[in-house]
């Protein structure tokens, strides 16, 4: 392992094992690589939820209830 990885054991369910033993083989990456991206890509995605949730801050919150009776209010 390289300096800049750090390694630890996880326990997966056997089937999601299974699986990624065959994207594995057909993908020819690693199940350690797939892993990886896996957990990559999800923290990108909070990343991006955390920076949108940020960016509206100011806005205005709207009751939620509220909404959903104008939604369904007459003429809908």
């Amino acid at each position: 392992m390289s300096a800049t990885r750090k390694g630890f054991a996880i326990d997966l369910p056997a089937k999601v094992h299974r699986a990624l033993e065959h994207k594995s083989l057909a993908t020819g990456r690693s199940i350690s690589d797939l892993v990886v991206e896996a957990v990559r890509l999800s923290l990108i995605e909070d990343a991006r939820d955390l920076a949108a949730f940020e960016k509206r801050r100011s806005e205005r919150s709207l009751d939620f209830k509220r909404v959903v009776e104008r939604l369904n209010g007459p003429g809908r």
